[in-house]
Formats: structure tokens, C-alpha cells, sequence
């Protein structure tokens, strides 16, 4: 297998995934109360390598989470045994910039590809809150509460006059709110703590806590 430096130079953007353990708080040696989030980042295995010659590009699919065979279809589960590495529950693409760096299925990715990186972006599946108005959902101000007013919290006019006679597409209005993917970029790294596959971040990160997050090398 290729080494750490090897592996980080041949993907495009270096990417992993795992879950969110949880926030919690740090003090710094000034003092300083520091919000953080613990990830807990692999191990990822490599499940398949595709090619330019075959496949039409260069990248590598991981799998992450592990999941019990009785839960899997056949096919998955003759994709997992020609791979040599046991169920996964996730599986990703990761594209690379050439792929001549000796990685090959079965190997492991952990969350030690990440030392040295000093910021990272992190990516989840926000919280779903439901259905919501236009006052929480986009945070529009208020009608009058006073003088007999009657739209104190509804909607103005949607329409465009005249012409076009129709809503445009994409007008801010209520509806489900929350339940996307959501990218929070160039969260500083705190701490990696490669016995447990931790990844310390500050500030919050997408998701509740066990949600699956994807944790890329952040451009700073």
C-alpha cells in the first residue's frame, strides 16, 4: 500500500467519512472556553478501485459503517466478499488525481490521512424541523401586530403584478424545513486522536449526534 503523503497527493480533494459523536467544550492554555465537535472519522475501506481505461475515470469507492450480512441483498454481498472486507452500510465514490498510488480493495482508511491538516469541511444531513413559515423557515420580519392588522405572521403577495401572471420558481415560501445536505467549511482541527479514530473539531457541525458526515481537507 502507498504511504500517508502518497495517498493525500493522489486525491482531488481528500475525503472521508464518518459519524458525529457529540459537542462538547475545551479550555485553552489562555483560558479561552472553545466550542468543539468530536468526529469519530473511518476506518473506510476500499471497496473498489475504477479506472479511466475501464470505468471512464479515476476514483475510488469506500465503504464505512459495518452492517450485518443478513441485511444485505446478494449482490451487495458478493460485492463486499470480492473485496475482501466485511458488510459496510455506506458506500461513496471519492474522485483522485491519478491513479497509479498503489491503493487496491480491501485496504484501510483512517482518520491518521488527516494529520497535519490544519482546517477541514465537514458535510451532513441537517436536522429536519418539520413544516415551517416563512417567519422561522427564512426569517422574514412580521406583519404589524396592531390597528386590526391581520397578517401578522402570513405571507405578503407571491404574485409578480401583471406579468407574468405566475409564482417564479423559487420563491422563498413555507414549507419543510431542514433534512438537506448541509457544508460547513474550514473548521479548525483541534485534535486527532488516531487510537479511537477521533477527529476534534471547533464549532458545531450538520446533523444530530450519530449522523453520518462527510470530512474533507479543508483549502486554508
Amino acid at each position: 500500500m502507498a504511504d500517508v503523503a502518497q495517498i493525500k497527493s493522489a486525491f482531488e480533494k481528500l475525503k472521508l467519512f464518518g459519524r458525529k459523536v457529540g459537542m462538547t467544550h475545551i479550555f485553552t492554555d489562555d483560558g479561552l472556553f472553545v466550542p468543539v465537535t468530536l468526529l469519530e472519522v473511518g476506518p473506510c475501506f476500499v471497496t473498489q478501485v475504477k479506472t479511466k481505461e475501464k470505468d471512464g475515470y479515476d476514483a475510488v469507492q469506500l465503504g464505512y459503517g459495518a452492517i450485518k450480512e443478513k441485511r444485505l441483498k446478494k449482490p451487495q454481498i458478493g460485492h463486499f466478499k470480492k473485496a475482501g472486507v466485511t458488510p459496510l452500510r455506506i458506500l461513496r465514490e471519492v474522485k483522485l488525481r491519478k491513479q497509479d498510488l498503489g491503493l487496491k480493495t480491501g485496504d484501510v482508511l483512517t482518520v491518521s490521512l488527516f494529520e497535519g491538516v490544519k482546517t477541514v469541511d465537514v458535510a451532513g444531513i441537517s436536522k429536519g424541523r418539520g413544516f415551517a413559515g416563512r417567519i422561522k423557515r427564512w426569517g422574514f420580519a412580521r406583519g404589524p401586530a396592531t390597528h386590526g392588522s391581520q397578517n401578522e405572521r402570513r405571507s405578503g403577495a407571491i404574485g409578480a403584478s401583471a406579468l407574468p401572471g405566475r409564482v417564479w420558481p423559487g420563491k422563498k415560501m413555507a414549507g419543510h424545513m431542514g433534512a438537506q445536505r448541509v457544508m460547513v467549511k474550514n473548521l479548525k482541527v483541534i485534535e486527532l486522536i488516531p487510537e479511537e479514530n477521533l477527529l476534534v473539531v471547533k464549532g458545531a457541525v450538520p446533523g444530530p449526534n450519530g449522523g453520518l458526515v462527510e470530512i474533507a481537507q479543508g483549502r486554508k
